[in-house]
């Protein structure tokens, strides 16, 4: 089953090479291939093609005539020394390259060749909502997680537990990151723990049993390799103190599930947590793939928080329940007080959509749909 996804890489080679980043099984290899099917790909997956251009990177220049004005390296942090012919074949013959990867690591070490702003980067993320359009379940989705592979599997959690452990051999092991996959598995696990939170670096070190700068190092590793975003805090309240320190969440809520080794059940703290995690992925691939405005949370010193801001207009808060109380949107009614934002909005499982005060509580199907509809827009 092949779902149709937000991104159109027709549009965006029109005029730009593009660097193709997401974590693995997010489907870009899916979409080169559906949509992209009389274009050249080189894929350094496969050996022989891996072996072939890293002995002789001009073999691409030797192949690409005038009639391929676009081609495709699938995985090009397996090879980046290819850069330097892809930056030559820019140049010299204005071929526009949609360049694939699961990670930035490579990328971004030292003499690596970037392009010098000859190419633009689109992230892909696991399935969104308008993507799955009458195939979405949000029960479903906090179980499973929207990694296609996964949200489809006949056997998911065989499947989650083996992307687990797939991510920790090919992605880390490969890369060289570390040497240490013990001690890299049992800090994986904690931080997993960690998702949604504002993370205390010192605990994880202790839980993880490694030093407290290996364990910056191993989450720089995590937002290197895309499994990871970072939320920074937001400023501008000046009533209330805000708190700088970011908070942290993995891409998917079903890998956050299968590394924390735990389901999420309705009504409990860490149904919550996933339901919160997922609107994170929504809202990142929805600034992702159309208004590229900034994210961020808003908590004050006294430890009053709002879950996101959107740009600086509007504040989201996540909560998985029926039958909200007026307690429940007390962080939202606090932070009104200000009149910073234009929308105040609570994002729950209520079926019906009311107002108090400034605070709008939406059901999170209405909330996504305008969200996609861009009623959120800046």
């Amino acid at each position: 089953m092949y779902i149709e996804r937000t991104v159109d890489l027709n549009v965006l080679l029109r005029k730009k090479s593009y660097f193709l980043l997401g974590p693995r099984q997010t489907g870009k290899t899916s979409l080169v291939r559906h949509t992209m099917k009389n274009v050249r790909v080189y894929d350094l997956l496969d050996s022989s093609t891996f072996l072939t251009l890293s002995r002789n990177p001009g073999r691409i220049g030797e192949e690409l005539t005038d009639e391929n004005q676009i081609a495709v390296i699938d995985e090009i942090q397996r090879l980046p020394e290819l850069l330097n012919e892809v930056h030559r074949l820019i140049e010299a013959k204005g071929i526009r390259f949609l360049l694939t990867g699961s990670s930035a690591r490579k990328l971004r070490g030292g003499g690596v060749n970037l392009l010098g702003g000859r190419a633009r980067t689109q992230n892909l993320h696991p399935l969104t909502y308008p993507e799955l359009k009458d195939r979405f379940d949000l029960l479903k989705v906090i179980k499973r997680g929207l990694v296609p592979s996964i949200y489809f599997s006949d056997d998911p959690r065989a499947d989650l537990k083996a992307y687990a452990g797939a991510y920790l051999q090919q992605e880390i092991v490969a890369e060289g990151a570390t040497r240490n996959v013990t001690a890299f598995s049992r800090f994986l696990r904690v931080a997993a723990l960690c998702n949604a939170t504002i993370v205390n670096f010192t605990n994880v070190a202790n839980d993880a049993q490694v030093a407290r700068t290996t364990v910056y190092e191993y989450f720089e590793i995590l937002k290197d390799t895309l499994i990871l975003y970072e939320l920074p805090s937001w400023k501008m309240t000046a009533k209330r103190k805000p708190l700088v320190s970011s908070k942290y969440y993995f891409f998917d809520v079903g890998i956050v599930a299968a590394l924390q080794e735990r389901a999420f059940h309705p009504g409990t703290r860490e149904f919550g947590e996933a339901f919160e995690t997922y609107l994170m992925h929504e809202l990142k691939s929805y600034s992702s793939y159309v208004t590229g405005e900034g994210l961020s949370h808003w908590r004050s010193s006294s430890g009053i928080e709002v879950d996101f801001i959107i740009g600086d207009h509007t504040a989201v808060e996540a909560k998985a329940k029926e039958n909200l109380s007026r307690n429940d949107i007390k962080a939202l009614l606090m932070l009104a007080e200000e009149r910073l934002l234009k929308n105040y909005i609570c994002v729950s499982l209520e079926p019906r959509t009311r107002k108090i005060g400034e605070i709008v509580i939406l059901p999170y199907r209405t909330f996504l749909e305008a969200l996609w509809g861009g009623e959120y827009a800046p």
